[in-house]
């Protein structure tokens, strides 16, 4: 009487994890941020950085996917290693992680392409699924900050009719970048918005990089502040 085998069901590769540099000036906090996500199965420090200088060194090297980095440090500000990051490594999406409830800090992170502005406030528990979020194609932002942001639109959607035009013509968008901009204003992420339209998500993702490619920008966030400036949509 012979054996019969046992037939094993073979598993699917595995996704790559999300590599992930964290930049702060202060050592006790990055190695608390460092011993929860290397805990993360899907999540793998490649990188530590105590200032924007070494940041922009340190991404240019390991090429992440997410950068959590604070805004207030020594030689190179979060913000202006969020754009020199952005232009060494396009693929990398930002989040900040910072002290500062400042509207200006808020602001220029956004138009300086980071997709994430959230406080330490958060547990750090919370990281780990603010990375996996914004990696996964949402924008997040802490709820404080959220009013913030929401009074800024409404200010520049109510911008005086008779302002001087801009010299340069807003890029023309087509309807259906249009309808995947409005959703992206709402907060909708890439999968809602594919079910929205009845659409694919690579579909979506297309339309997203082409409405960045034609305002010229780096982030979903910052797309819907310049939509709103240039009176491409309302937000009601």
């Amino acid at each position: 009487m012979s054996l019969g085998s046992v037939a094993v069901p073979e598993s699917g590769p595995r996704p790559e994890p999300i590599r992930t540099l964290i930049v702060d000036d202060h050592a006790l906090f990055r190695r608390g941020l460092e011993i929860v996500l290397v805990t993360e199965p899907d999540i793998e420090v490649v990188g530590q950085a105590g200032d924007g200088a070494e940041a922009i060194g340190k991404a240019s090297e390991s090429v992440p996917d997410i950068v959590l980095m604070d805004v207030k440090m020594p030689r190179s500000s979060g913000i202006a290693a969020c754009r020199a990051i952005k232009a060494a490594v396009p693929s990398a999406k930002i989040i900040i992680l910072t002290m500062s409830d400042e509207e200006e800090d808020l602001f220029e992170a956004i138009r300086a392409g980071a997709s994430g502005y959230l406080l330490k406030d958060i547990s750090l528990d919370e990281v780990a699924e603010a990375v996996r979020s914004v990696h996964g194609g949402q924008s997040l932002i802490s709820p404080s900050m959220a009013g913030k942001l929401l009074h800024e639109f409404a200010t520049l959607a109510k911008r005086d009719a008779g302002e001087v035009p801009q010299q340069v013509p807003a890029p023309k968008l087509t309807d259906r970048e249009m309808q995947v901009l409005r959703l992206v204003a709402r907060g909708m992420n890439n999968r809602d918005i594919a079910k929205e339209l009845f659409i694919s998500d690579n579909t979506v993702k297309n339309h997203v990089r082409n409405i960045l490619e034609k305002l010229q920008i780096h982030s979903r966030m910052e797309a819907v502040m310049v939509a709103v400036r240039e009176k491409l949509i309302e937000l009601g």
